[in-house]
């Protein structure tokens, strides 16, 4: 937990980009990130996503407001939601569970969250749950008002059901001037296709910086902390071969474990102050 906390204490803010992540911050993340709350299967899941080196790149704060765009399962939210209980906001924008807009699929995992949140309001009973159309159109938290807006590993479906633009848009709108977009995605090789990507679930750096530069945002700052130069990408089954779906062929679950998660781009973009 040590190299932790140096890692989050040499981190750039995204609030003022001279300026380390605060000491409550690095320590409330430190505790969080140990505590029996956490499941072991998402607690194992920390070597391949490195949440706090991650949380730290982004610049949060305990104080900031956060979007975390189609939360899952809550494996990120287990993180956020008690480190910004007391001082700050975390909105989980997911599908709407009745929603011509809305899959079967998507609709389950958002009552799958909202059961969750339900089971324990002492650590989630501050989360609001707000609704992001497949669109991208719905308001996932008050115009203007977002520190920070958060997506993990989603760009490749909106690319996939022609989405991207749309869901950016609405990033830019809920963040404040210089607030921040965090994105972390399965990572191409340059010179992929769109409908390569569609197939595979990896997106080209250059796909997700465009999407975000149509929508006004501008790049300030890439990360290797989520990278995985284990990841061949050459599966038939795309990055859901690899650990946690594990869609591959059984007879060579041993190799895709040993693999890990997806190699990963993590970005960070600023809403320029008008």
């Amino acid at each position: 937990m040590k190299r932790i906390v140096a890692l989050l204490f040499v981190a750039v803010s995204a609030h003022a980009l001279s300026s380390p992540i605060d000491s409550t911050t690095a320590q409330n993340l430190e505790r969080i990130l140990s505590s029996e709350d956490r499941s072991p299967e998402n607690r194992h899941r920390d070597q391949y996503r490195h949440p706090a080196e991650t949380l730290a790149f982004f610049g949060i704060r305990n104080t900031d407001t956060v979007v975390e765009i189609l939360p899952g399962g809550g494996w990120y939210m287990e993180i956020l939601a008690p480190l910004l209980k007391q001082h700050g906001k975390l909105y989980e924008a997911s599908y709407p569970e009745k929603s011509p807009d809305s899959s079967d699929e998507q609709a389950r995992a958002t009552a799958n969250l909202k059961r969750k949140l339900a089971a324990m309001p002492a650590l989630y009973s501050a989360v609001t749950v707000t609704e992001l159309s497949a669109s991208g159109t719905a308001d996932i938290a008050p115009p203007g008002t977002a520190d920070l807006v958060l997506t993990f590993r989603n760009v490749h479906n909106w690319l996939k059901n022609d989405s991207a633009d749309q869901m950016f848009s609405a990033f830019f709108k809920v963040l404040k001037p210089d607030g921040v977009l965090g994105v972390v995605e399965h990572r191409a090789n340059p010179g992929t296709t769109l409908e390569q990507t569609i197939k595979s679930g990896y997106v080209t750096e250059a796909q997700v910086i465009q999407l975000a530069e149509k929508a006004g945002f501008k790049l300030v700052a890439k990360s290797e902390i989520n990278a995985n130069p284990k990841d061949t990408k050459d599966y038939p089954g795309g990055v859901w071969t690899l650990p946690p779906s594990l869609s591959g062929d059984p007879a060579e679950r041993a190799r895709f474990l040993a693999i890990g998660e997806s190699d990963r781009m993590t970005m960070k973009f600023v809403k320029p102050a008008r």
